[in-house]
């Protein structure tokens, strides 16, 4: 049995979908691997969706994370880029289902009132908070990454997350 518990955090999006992975140990968090998933910009939308899909399946593979961890869609007032996040969300979670892995969501301002301690905090703030968090040489970036990280982070510290629930 071991007593890590591994969680992949993913800021969806259908540009850029930023991805974070942390170890817990104990009561510290560190870093595994992070970075952005990034469809050709000339790709119909299928077909983003379809290297979202695929990134993904390959993270869950390569770092068999004992969660998943989806940022909430936040609706704007554009329908139309409202509906395209829910699909990269989507796909995110199909890939994570597939491979019988729980998926736990929250808002961006659960994520950086974990993180920073504060709900409106900047992008800024965020990355110099989770480099802090997991002892990082530099700020996380891009930003989607350190999103994705403050998500993973954020589950992390849930009060309900038992470790014995996730041990193998």
């Amino acid at each position: 049995m071991s007593n890590q518990v591994i969680i992949l955090g993913v800021d969806p999006g259908t540009k850029i979908t930023g991805f974070g992975v942390i170890r817990i140990e104990g009561h510290q968090y560190v870093p595994v691997d992070y970075g952005c998933i990034r469809p050709p910009s000339h790709y119909k939308l299928s077909e983003r969706y379809l290297v979202i899909c695929q990134g993904v399946e390959q993270l869950i593979d390569q770092h068999q994370p004992h969660a998943v961890v989806v940022e909430t869609q936040y609706v704007s007032k554009n329908v139309q880029s409202a509906m395209k996040l829910g699909m990269a969300r989507g796909v995110i979670m199909i890939a994570a289902k597939k491979r019988g892995i729980p998926i736990y969501e929250y808002a961006p301002s659960k994520a950086k009132l974990a993180v920073v301690g504060t709900g409106r905090a900047s992008k800024y703030q965020v990355q110099g908070m989770v480099q802090r968090l997991l002892n990082l040489s530099i700020p996380p970036t891009p930003e989607d990454a350190a999103d994705a990280l403050a998500l993973a982070i954020c589950h992390a510290q849930m009060p309900t997350l038992k470790q014995s629930q996730y041990e193998t």
